[in-house]
C-alpha cells in the first residue's frame, strides 16, 4: 500500500506543520521553513504516483524537484544549528573530532551512494550523492552541537538526526537494493520517531554551552 502510505505521510506532515505553526508555544522561522519544505517534498512524492511513467530517455522532473526540496529542508536545519554556534570556539576546541567526522562523512557517503551507481543515471547519481552528503553533514553538525552545548535540546536534536539518517539509509536500501516490505515499515517508523524528537527539541530555547566550551575561562577561587 505504498500509494496510500505516501498520502498518509503527506497529510500527516501537513497537519503537523499546521499544528506547529498554530499551537506550538516556541516557534522558529527556520524550523517552520524546514517543515513547509519537507512537507512539500512529501506532497510531490504522493502526487508522483499518479503521473505518467517516465521513460528511460526522459527526465523525471518530479524526482529531481522533490529530492532537491528534501536537500533544501535539511540544509535549513544545518543553517539553523550553525548560526547558534560559536564557530571559532568550536574549531579551536574540537579540531580533531571535526576532522575525523569529515573523513567519516566522505567515506560513508561514497559507500552508501555507490550502491546505486548501477541503477541511477549520472545526473540522478550526482543528486543522490549530494542528498546523502547533506544528510551526513546534518548528523555531524548535530553531533558537534551536542559536544559543544551538551544540553537537552542538543541531545534531542542529535537523536532526531540519528533516526533521520537511519531512515534515509534504510529507505535507500528499500528502493534500490533489497525488495523487502519490512524495510518500508522500518524507515517509516524511524521517520516518525525522528519528527517526534524534532518537535520535542523545538520546544526548548537555545541556552549557553557548558562551561568547558565558554570563551572566557571560569575563575577558580584559591582555597
Amino acid at each position: 500500500m505504498e500509494v496510500e502510505g505516501a498520502y498518509v505521510s503527506a497529510i500527516a506532515l501537513v497537519l503537523f506543520t499546521i499544528f506547529y505553526i498554530g499551537r506550538s508555544k516556541v516557534r522558529s522561522k527556520f524550523f517552520i521553513t524546514f517543515l513547509i519544505t519537507f512537507t512539500l517534498a512529501q506532497v510531490l512524492g504522493a502526487i508522483s504516483w499518479h503521473t505518467p511513467e517516465v521513460k528511460a530517455d526522459e527526465v523525471d522532473y518530479l524526482y529531481f524537484v522533490s529530492n532537491m526540496l528534501y536537500i533544501v529542508s535539511y540544509v535549513l536545519l544545518i543553517l539553523k544549528t550553525i548560526r547558534q554556534l560559536r564557530l571559532r570556539t568550536i574549531f579551536s576546541e574540537l579540531t580533531i573530532p571535526i576532522l575525523v567526522l569529515v573523513v567519516l562523512d566522505i567515506f560513508c557517503v561514497s559507500l552508501i551512494s555507490n550502491t546505486t551507481e548501477g541503477v541511477l543515471t549520472t545526473s540522478q547519481y550526482i543528486l543522490e550523492y549530494t542528498y546523502n552528503g547533506v544528510v551526513m553533514a546534518l548528523l555531524s553538525i548535530a553531533l558537534i552541537d551536542y559536544m559543544y552545548r551538551n544540553n537537552s535540546k542538543s541531545m534531542l536534536f542529535l537523536l532526531a538526526t540519528i533516526f533521520l539518517t537511519f531512515s534515509e539509509i534504510i529507505q535507500l536500501a528499500y528502493f534500490y537494493i533489497l525488495n523487502d516490505d519490512s524495510l518500508g515499515y522500518i524507515y517509516a517508523f524511524f521517520l516518525v520517531i525522528a519528527f517526534v524528537f524534532l518537535y520535542a527539541q523545538s520546544q526548548y530555547k537555545v541556552t549557553e554551552p557548558i562551561a568547558a566550551y565558554i570563551d572566557e575561562p571560569l575563575e577558580v577561587e584559591n582555597t
